[in-house]
């Protein structure tokens, strides 16, 4: 496997320009996959811009000055995708990474109270030694839960401080719901029905949006509140509409 990345080959999720140079950050292995994912280096640099090198980056990272879901993270090559809390506790700053409209990912300013907690999508359970489940997420995450009432596609909102589940937001009718791909990613909706198809093909979700009904596969179906949002959603620019 490559250890560089070439900026014209560069996944359409990472928002850098494309020509300014021959190469583009890769990002490390880690939680999140490369098609869906910044090197910390690209955000502090190309994003944030606290600096105008690479090198410079690496010196603000390697100083421990960005947290990534309440950890300090040195690598600047470090992963972040999905939901990851980014944190500047010098600049008293947090951002929330997400999808945009356009399919890139952007971080999302927040508050400081909804910096201590992020959404995680169970992707998969086992059964563990004293019959406990083990609840695999989205972000490489694993949480052990006493009492088995959760589902996969399920999101729950976990806090950082004690790896406890804060909240529970099911794949079911009525749950809004964050489109992670396709052609509707970044887009809110209403979860109508999930279509079970007996097949190998994926299972399907309708969707009640702004613009109609629509339907996509469940797994680019992020579920994010009960009623509404549990999340600050990224502007919408007038071109992105």
């Amino acid at each position: 496997m490559s250890k560089h990345l070439k900026r014209l080959a560069a996944p359409r999720a990472m928002p850098i320009e494309r020509k300014v140079s021959k190469f583009a950050m890769k990002p490390s292995p880690g939680p999140h996959p490369l098609d869906s994912s910044l090197p910390l280096g690209v955000i502090v640099r190309d994003i944030l811009k606290l600096c105008d090198t690479g090198t410079e980056a690496r010196k603000i990272i390697k100083a421990g000055n960005i947290l990534v879901d309440g950890r300090i993270r040195k690598d600047v090559k470090f992963p972040c995708g999905l939901m990851d809390v980014i944190s500047i506790p010098k600049l008293k700053k947090s951002y929330r990474v997400l999808f945009n409209q356009r399919g890139k990912l952007t971080l999302v300013p927040i508050d400081g109270s909804e910096a201590d907690w992020k959404l995680c999508r169970i992707e998969n359970k086992t059964t563990v030694k004293g019959g406990k489940t083990q609840l695999n997420l989205h972000d490489g995450r694993n949480v052990l839960v006493e009492n088995d009432s959760y589902k996969t596609g399920d999101v729950i909102k976990l806090s950082f401080a004690d790896n406890k589940i804060l909240e529970h937001y099911p794949m079911e009718k009525g749950t809004t719901a964050l489109i992670t791909g396709g052609k509707h990613i970044g887009e809110i909706a209403t979860i109508e029905e999930i279509i079970i198809t007996k097949s190998p093909k994926s299972n399907l979700v309708s969707l009640k949006g702004k613009d109609g009904t629509f339907s996509t596969i469940k797994d680019y179906v992020f579920p994010v509140g009960k009623e509404r949002p549990a999340i600050k959603l990224p502007e919408v620019k007038m071109d992105e509409a």
